[in-house]
């Protein structure tokens, strides 16, 4: 049985082929998104189970996303995990995003994270 689809919003193309290798190699599910793609509207059509995504994007506010996320009735309860290089842990949990992760982050702390928040 397949693991969970997992959605990356991340602006950085290597980022995304290392994530989306590292995530299919643990059996999940992957989508990603363009870097200067819509966020909503991808996880309207994608429909994951949880969304990575990096607080800086091309043209796009993480947090603002974020926000709208909570802010609809269809999106709302959808599982979030925040990342950036910035120390900005405080806000997106603030925002309610179900995890951060610092940049650069681990492997295993990236799954143990999943984990986590999948299982809540």
């Amino acid at each position: 049985m397949p693991k969970s689809k997992v959605l990356i919003a991340e602006d950085d193309f290597t980022m995304v082929s290392l994530l989306t290798t590292l995530l299919k190699m643990e059996g999940y599910q992957v989508a990603s998104l363009d870097a200067d793609g819509d966020v909503l509207e991808a996880v309207r059509r994608e429909t994951p189970d949880v969304l990575i995504m990096d607080v800086h994007l091309f043209g796009q506010n993480g947090l603002d996303i974020l926000t709208a996320l909570r802010e609809s009735e269809e999106t709302h309860a959808l599982r979030v995990i925040m990342s950036s290089g910035s120390n900005v842990k405080e806000e997106c949990m603030h925002r309610r995003a179900n995890g951060f992760l610092m940049k650069p982050y681990m492997p295993d702390d990236l799954f143990k994270l999943l984990k986590k928040v999948l299982a809540a």
